[in-house]
């Protein structure tokens, strides 16, 4: 039985066979692994598509909760950017935080004023201020959105806009679905207007 350098020897079957391809006995030629990249692309693409629906280019300025039903409005206004109060039959937000619920204010009816609302629009100002202290042509305007729920009652409403005016927003402007640009939009998209 002849010497052979020691390696790896398949069994003489699979040295030409597809498995190995016969790279066995061509062992000094390099190989070129290909790789695919067409699920990736359609991975990247259905990324892209999936990121321009999420993007809104039509200025809406308001999250509409999906707790609040807000009342219909024929003609209204485009809201500009503003602190948004939000008013559900069970809690008041203010820009996301909690605030107050209803079931509080409703029973304490001896003051009008809501304490909590009125520190967090006071921290939405002084946020305000700080970010425009070093453009001295912009002016406070005090604007503030509300976005109440149509069976929420109008006692608690009138605390959150008085509320509102002692921590210095007085130009209050509520939201509306405005039917009026229905025909318009596509159907099921309501604008919020004021």
């Amino acid at each position: 039985m002849p010497i052979v350098t020691p390696g790896k020897r398949p069994a003489k079957r699979f040295e030409a066979s597809k498995i190995l391809g016969g790279k066995m006995g061509r062992a000094h030629k390099a190989t070129n692994a290909e790789l695919n990249v067409v699920p990736m692309v359609d991975m990247m693409t259905m990324l892209v598509i999936f990121l321009l629906q999420q993007f809104s280019a039509t200025g809406e300025v308001m999250y509409m909760q999906k707790d609040i039903k807000l009342p219909d409005a024929q003609h209204g206004q485009m809201i500009e950017i503003a602190p948004v109060v939000a008013v559900s039959a069970d809690q008041v937000v203010v820009t996301g935080v909690k605030v107050a619920d209803i079931r509080e204010l409703d029973s304490d009816s001896g003051y009008l004023n809501i304490p909590a609302l009125e520190e967090r629009l006071r921290d939405e100002k002084k946020r305000w201020e700080f970010i425009h202290q070093q453009d001295p042509d912009k002016k406070w305007d005090g604007v503030v959105n509300i976005q109440a729920d149509k069976a929420v009652p109008f006692r608690i409403v009138k605390r959150v806009m008085y509320s509102c005016g002692v921590a210095g927003y007085f130009n209050v402007n509520f939201a509306a679905l405005d039917l009026g640009s229905l025909g318009a939009a596509p159907s099921g998209a309501p604008t919020p207007g004021i």
